[in-house]
């Protein structure tokens, strides 16, 4: 599986982000618009992390943004390939609205992993310029899944 950052232009011409996980051998192109280069990749507009049968745990991350971008972006797209690469890493979901209101929910596969997730040295660096410049507030939860069920 491949960790894919999607950014979408809202109607109001902010960005919002909205993780996917697609399958091996998906078709990326490289597309310019406002400025920004996106990475697209031509799948069904499903977007919600293929998660292994429970139980497994979730981090949630819901936050509000401050004004202006301040290399959030650029961060947001590296500190979710670098998640992708730390062991029990099982996927990723976000979005953000045009008000800068936003969920993130990674999924992983212990509490071990999450915790070695949060103390990665990378990931603490973009934790500490978040406080100091990209949220207004925010808040981290974790869960057990111990269900889940879909559609598929």
């Amino acid at each position: 599986m491949l960790l894919v950052l999607a950014e979408k232009l809202c109607s109001t011409g902010r960005l919002s982000h909205i993780v996917a996980r697609l399958p091996r051998g998906c078709q990326k192109t490289t597309l310019a618009r406002q400025a920004k280069t996106l990475q697209h990749c031509s799948m069904p507009a499903n977007h919600i992390a293929r998660t292994p049968a429970p139980p497994y745990y979730a981090a949630i991350f819901t936050s509000e943004r401050t004004a202006g971008d301040h290399g959030y972006a650029q961060m947001a797209e590296r500190m979710l390939e670098l998640a992708a690469q730390q062991p029990g890493f099982l996927g990723a979901e976000s979005v953000r609205d045009a008000d800068g209101f936003g969920i993130t929910v990674s999924y992983w596969a212990d509490e071990r992993a999450i915790a070695q997730w949060k103390a990665q040295a990378e990931h603490q660096g973009a934790q500490q310029a978040g406080k100091s410049k990209w949220y207004g507030d925010f808040r981290v939860r974790v869960a057990k899944v111990e269900r889940a069920y879909g559609k598929t």
